[in-house]
């Protein structure tokens, strides 16, 4: 079972016993709207949208589509310029991250991977995703967005011919980096978010 799968299946388990409830909050999602996003990025993960047949470049709907209105969605539902542009600038920073480590793979652990690059790259993301963001919502938006964007660099790339290859955004649909990586942000911003509030209102003359 892949990583991105387990990650919704754990969402889902969470979200159904009502311990989810203040990330949703943060997301402007209710219980039942959280269910069916994640049971429509399973069904989506199937589908992909051909945006280019030469050279190959795919959508997949769970893996990116989806992903990306949820992002639209939660940015409406903000309605806050100043949160736009740090979602913005939050993104393409953990896009910069990623690919520059893309780099250095490719010069230096070709053939000596330690573990699966798409972990490397999705932990990466998360990370960035909260250093950037911040808050759980741009953490989230960052860590999704991000790789978004990496992919989009990606797709630049073939389509100037600097990269021949087949690109698929959204990858395996729900197997895909971009699942974990915003995951793994929220996550992130969450544990050590909630840590903070505890530390500084547990005395208040902290």
């Amino acid at each position: 079972m892949s990583t991105g799968v387990i990650l919704l299946i754990i969402a889902g388990v969470l979200i159904y016993f009502g311990t989810a409830q203040r990330v949703l909050d943060h997301l402007y999602l209710s219980d039942s709207a959280a269910l069916i996003i994640i049971l429509a990025m399973v069904i989506g993960s199937f589908y992909n949208i051909s945006l280019s047949r030469e050279p190959l470049i795919n959508l997949n709907i769970g893996g990116a589509l989806i992903p990306i209105l949820l992002v639209v969605y939660i940015l409406i539902k903000a309605n806050s310029t100043g949160e736009l542009l740090h979602a913005l600038a939050a993104s393409l920073a953990t896009a910069a991250a990623i690919y520059a480590v893309t780099i250095i793979f490719r010069s230096f652990g070709e053939g000596r991977d330690i573990i699966d690059p798409m972990y490397i790259f999705a932990v990466l993301g998360g990370i960035s995703g909260y250093l950037f963001g911040r808050s759980r919502r741009c953490a989230f938006i960052a860590g999704t967005m991000g790789f978004i964007f990496y992919n989009l660099i990606n797709v630049w790339q073939l389509l100037t011919g600097r990269i021949y290859t087949h690109i698929f955004i959204g990858g395996a649909g729900i197997f895909d980096s971009i699942v974990i990586s915003g995951f793994f942000a929220l996550l992130l911003a969450e544990v050590i978010g909630e840590t903070r509030e505890h530390l500084l209102g547990g005395d208040e003359n902290k």
